[in-house]
């Protein structure tokens, strides 16, 4: 790359700019718009990402302190904050929702063989949902209690690079089950889901699909046992077990066999009850890969971290929504850069040297090698070691 140009202009060049203009045409996101155009409102929105800014008073003031250099950061216009404010509000979110979806893509065929804890050849995801809270009086259409406002991030991780490959934004009220309606299934993938997601009318939809599940099975469950397989209980496992259900109405909405693992673990001291669908991995296999369920709470927790999703620089639920997939952007695309540039560095270490570099300039894999060395001997031990 050209070293005369800007970190951040480096970075920008890495998103597919086409197909970003294609995703706006489609929505009509430059409709007699003049100035500040919806790739303008991009850049500014991922620098206020990058470099962790509180406000739209913020984000205005450090860019006119730079106001030579924006030109060359691909800003082609003056950044106000009325100007911003106003984009956020009216430019349709799923421009940045479906330009999103083109970068998921990209990372998924680059992580695709990333290692994750259990070797298996069948894609695994993880699918789970995180509550941020706002301000009812602040955000009166997110609903969630009677005096208190919240959204939920709805969150299909693959656990191959955790990636993730589907993110649904909805207000408070909205129940975790109801997400499985809007999963375009995958044949012989495998979806992991904690106990809310038990509903066995939708566990049948992904089991007719050819896929399975693994997920934990209700205290209250009734079935009756068809076969018991042969177990290691040195290992923790208690029982395996062939099962069908008996309850009248479960028994109508899951009319197929099940498979029931009864699991202990011993640093928790508590057992675990598991259902699947899949009668072919070694139950062991299983309990494993339902602890790797708590990458996805890894991932909520860095994200909240390390990205501005918590705060927003809008009121509207489409000005929530325009940052929330921005920020989702900006994390696969350093995610991107870091797999292309053959980076060895984590994602926390790569956006805090980006966050003090976006203004330099030089080459943007010199900077980012060069500066791990020095940078590495501040680094908090006790940061989120998600992406190491």
């Amino acid at each position: 790359m050209y070293t005369g140009r800007t970190i951040f202009s480096q970075l920008m060049d890495m998103l597919p700019w086409r197909r970003f203009q294609t995703c706006v045409n489609r929505y009509s996101g430059n409709y007699k718009v003049k100035a500040f155009t919806c790739s303008d409102q991009y850049r500014v929105m991922a620098f206020a990402q990058l470099t962790y800014r509180e406000s739209l008073r913020d984000i205005e003031a450090c860019l006119r302190a730079m106001n030579t250099r924006l030109y060359h950061m691909g800003i082609r216009s003056t950044v106000s904050r009325n100007t911003l404010a106003h984009a956020n509000e009216t430019r349709d979110w799923r421009i940045y929702a479906d330009f999103t979806q083109i970068l998921i893509d990209h990372a998924r065929r680059l992580y695709a063989r990333e290692p994750f804890g259990v070797e298996l050849d069948q894609t695994v995801y993880a699918l789970d949902s995180t509550t941020i809270d706002l301000c009812l009086s602040v955000f009166p259409w997110a609903h969630f209690r009677k005096r208190k406002g919240a959204i939920k991030l709805h969150t299909l991780l693959d656990l191959h690079g955790n990636i993730p490959v589907l993110a649904i934004i909805t207000h408070g009220k909205v129940h975790d089950v109801n997400i499985i309606d809007s999963l375009l299934l995958e044949a012989g993938a495998l979806y992991i889901m904690d106990r809310a997601y038990t509903d066995f009318n939708r566990l049948h939809r992904i089991h007719t699909a050819n896929a399975f599940f693994i997920t934990r099975a209700k205290k209250n469950l009734q079935f009756k046992r068809v076969y018991s397989h042969a177990i290691d209980k040195s290992t923790g496992l208690k029982c395996d077990q062939t099962i069908v259900l008996k309850g009248y109405y479960t028994k109508q909405k899951y009319s197929d066999k099940l498979r029931r693992i009864r699991f202990y673990d011993s640093e928790k001291e508590k057992h675990l009850i598991f259902l699947t669908n899949n009668f072919n991995l070694p139950a062991a296999t299983i309990t494993d890969l339902y602890r790797c369920r708590w990458q996805i709470e890894l991932f909520f927790k860095w994200i909240k971290q390390h990205l501005r999703i918590k705060s927003f620089y809008g009121t509207s639920e489409n000005a929530v929504k325009s940052q929330i997939w921005i920020a989702v952007s900006v994390y696969l695309l350093v995610a991107i850069m870091r797999k292309e540039l053959k980076i060895d560095l984590s994602l926390y270490t790569i956006l805090q040297i980006l966050s003090v570099s976006l203004f330099e300039k030089g080459d943007i894999y010199q900077i980012l090698t060069e500066s791990h060395d020095s940078f590495v001997k501040y680094e908090d031990p006790n940061q989120l070691k998600l992406f190491d």
